[in-house]
């Protein structure tokens, strides 16, 4: 039991909103995938089970789909549009990412589809908003984070080199996070009205509002942030953060010590691998072990004390790090309770012995493929609502029967 048992979800397909669908069914929601009779597109996307280019082994259809069902519709035809509202009738939640007037033309829009069913919540994410013409141009994921300013935050300390992308379709991500939210809060207001309502998401504005200080520092003060390597973008440059570990790996030192008991923790581990002797910087991680009070960060390059005991965190971390593997420099600060990171690769994030600890591989029957196939598993740990992925994604209009009965008798 999960928190979306007994929900239905009403999916129009689009790659901009699968992931959003994706989370509502692993947490437990009947999702209905509703396809053109060609298919979603997304189909034919790579990469491919095996490298093999063929029907259902698209691993980009499949992970973004598991636990759906699928039905093919024409919603140009009468008889579509006929079925369409047959099963907005049974619905709680419509997700559609439509050109602005499309559903509207054909008489599909939330205030028709409310008087069926007037508790439907209906989502729409597009580009710019539903009423907004720019959500009708062509956009891809690049144009959208582009749009929203997230890239502006990433890059390198060497400006000469352009913003940097993140990859995985993080735009069309946060618009669905987005969306997934406004669901659950939906739900919520409807258990107490009675009452469905209209969510109308903004990816560009979804985006805009996850760029940390770089929208706030513009907008308060017109104050521009600046990239960094592997940090947070920042009006003034920082220190680097990454270091050369022993094994020729980088880490990332992250969060330095910035409480008496975590310069603690960090002067037991120097104690512990014998690292104190010869780094003079060792009595100021003292001083900051037995330091009373509240160490006041925004100090930092005012006071001399707190520079010096902030700064030997800092150089301690580097000091170690490069006597030790990357993946000891993190366990040893997970340990003393620090927050640092190996740089890894995707395929390396995905071997890392803590996810798959925490149960991120999932494998997951594929009985059409006569073989499973290894998904990335839960987002987030939610142990009151257990996530699971329960089906293997769908084949196109697998469930023309099971959801349309009379259509195949007829």
């Amino acid at each position: 039991m999960t928190v979306l048992n007994d929900i239905r979800v009403i999916e129009l397909a689009s790659e901009r909103i699968s992931f959003a669908g994706k989370l509502m069914a692993d947490m437990g929601a009947d999702v209905i995938l509703i396809e053109p009779v060609t298919g979603d597109p997304s189909r034919q996307y790579p990469p491919w089970v095996d490298d093999e280019p063929g029907e259902g082994r698209s691993l980009y259809f499949l992970h973004y789909n598991t636990g759906k069902r699928s039905v093919t519709l024409d919603l140009d035809t009468l008889e579509g549009q006929a079925r369409f509202r047959q099963l907005i009738a049974t619905a709680d939640v419509l997700l559609e990412s439509e050109a602005t007037t499309r559903l509207g033309d054909l008489g599909l829009d939330y205030d028709s589809l409310g008087k069926i069913q007037p508790g439907l919540i209906h989502v729409a994410v597009t580009p710019y908003g539903r009423n907004e013409p720019l959500s009708d141009l062509p956009a891809t994921d690049l144009t959208l984070m582009a749009a929203g300013g997230p890239p502006w935050n990433c890059g390198y300390d060497d400006h000469s080199l352009p913003p940097v992308r993140g990859w995985g379709n993080q735009g069309y991500h946060t618009a669905c996070h987005f969306a997934f939210m406004s669901v659950l809060t939906a739900l919520l207001a409807r258990h107490a009205s009675g009452r469905g309502q209209f969510i109308d998401v903004s990816m560009v504005a979804a985006l805009n509002v996850t760029t940390e200080a770089g929208s706030y520092n513009y907008l308060v003060n017109q104050s521009t942030v600046q990239r960094q390597t592997g940090r947070h973008a920042a009006v003034q440059m920082t220190g680097e953060t990454q270091v050369l570990c022993a094994d020729s790996r980088y880490a990332n030192t992250g969060v330095p010590p910035r409480t008496p008991a975590e310069f603690a923790r960090l002067y037991a581990w120097m104690q512990e691998i014998g690292m104190v002797e010869g780094f003079p910087e060792a009595v100021f991680l003292e001083m900051g072990a037995n330091w009373d009070g509240p160490f006041d960060l925004s100090q930092i390059g005012t006071d001399d004390t707190i520079t010096a005991i902030f700064m030997a965190g800092r150089e301690a971390l580097k000091r170690i790090a490069s006597q030790v593997s990357a993946y000891d420099f993190f366990t040893g600060c997970q340990n003393a309770g620090l927050s640092v990171g190996v740089i890894y690769s995707p395929e390396e994030v995905f071997e890392d012995p803590h996810f798959k600890a925490r149960g991120f591989q999932v494998e997951v029957e594929h009985e059409d493929l006569g073989r499973a196939i290894r998904y990335p598993g839960a987002p987030y740990r939610l142990p009151a609502s257990p996530w699971a992925i329960s089906r293997r994604a769908p084949r196109l209009g697998e469930h023309n029967d099971e959801v349309f009965p009379q259509a195949a008798a007829d």
